[in-house]
């Protein structure tokens, strides 16, 4: 069952990037360019686990690691929807903000034991060979991570709504002439990147390994940003984007679980060798960048009149 157990294990490593990359499309279709999402993935877990740890709750657990998230996102919203701050430099300070603050919260979890949370169990249905458990006995994180590839291409693409985000980040003051709210808009975007964030931290310290490290994000953030380029900015490639660096991720300890012998830290770094090399190869296609990229991505709006 070698096969079963490692693409179980390539889906319990794709899934956290997945939750946060999918936060980011939205946000960066709005035209908002957040670089902090490794610091809301990260007080994401810690707030999770540490309401689930204090609450006996998962249920809790996870709506803190929501909160957390969304919290960190209006920080950032405030400073650069608001102020009108340089995106990128507030992005790294939020990253940089959640990874000190988590470890101060998160101070006295080290080493607590965590409730892992439970998986699907149909009876018969998960039973099957091989099948079984990959597709019947998940965490309802990965269901929940699968139906909104989903639901993002229906919002972006067959609502209202929808148009009206892409419209904001392919030119906001177009939008603002037709009387849309732009700042409104790409708050909404912004807060739901934050929660789909705390999300992803929240799978990390609740089932991926049910535990509070500090820095246990340990890059997935970096990541789960360059996925959103690497899908060009379409949900379905980031499905697929995901379980494609999730299978990179294990394939350090598939291959040392069969005996190769490559260098641990050569393995351990695969996943962001591979990120740098995807991100080189996409940025030369300029036709690709060009189609699907948000034209006022990363600029502040500024409305005229």
């Amino acid at each position: 069952m070698a096969i079963e157990n490692d693409i179980l294990t390539i889906i319990t490593a794709a899934t956290p990037l997945l939750l946060a990359a999918q936060g980011q499309l939205v946000a960066e279709r709005s035209g908002v360019l957040n670089l902090g999402v490794e610091g809301m993935m990260v007080m994401g877990a810690v707030a999770g686990f540490a309401v689930a740890n204090l609450t006996g709750s998962l249920s809790l657990g996870i709506a803190a690691a929501i909160l957390a998230g969304v919290m960190m996102s209006l920080i950032f919203g405030f400073l650069t929807l608001s102020l009108r701050a340089n995106q990128v430099a507030t992005g790294l300070a939020l990253t940089l903000l959640g990874l000190g603050l988590s470890g101060l919260i998160g101070e006295s979890f080290v080493g607590m034991p965590g409730e892992r949370m439970p998986q699907l169990d149909i009876p018969y249905l998960t039973d099957i060979p091989v099948i079984g458990k990959i597709i019947f006995g998940q965490d309802v994180l990965v269901y929940l991570s699968l139906a909104m590839t989903i639901i993002i291409i229906w919002f972006l693409f067959r609502t209202r709504a929808g148009l009206i985000l892409r419209a904001v980040g392919d030119n906001h003051h177009s939008a603002h002439a037709l009387g849309y709210h732009v700042i409104t808009v790409r708050y909404l975007a912004v807060m739901f990147g934050g929660a789909m964030s705390g999300l992803a931290g929240a799978y990390l310290s609740l089932a991926y390994t049910p535990s509070w490290t500090e820095n246990m994000t340990s890059g997935r953030g970096w990541i789960a940003l360059a996925l959103v380029v690497f899908a060009s900015w379409l949900p379905l490639r980031l499905l697929a984007g995901a379980y494609l660096f999730g299978a990179v991720t294990i394939l350090g300890f598939v291959a040392q679980g069969y005996g190769i012998g490559i260098p641990a830290q050569l393995l351990a770094s695969l996943p962001y060798l591979v990120t740098i090399a995807a991100l080189v190869v996409i940025s030369g296609n300029r036709n690709l960048m060009r189609a699907n990229t948000p034209a006022c991505l990363g600029q502040p709006f500024v409305p005229d009149r």
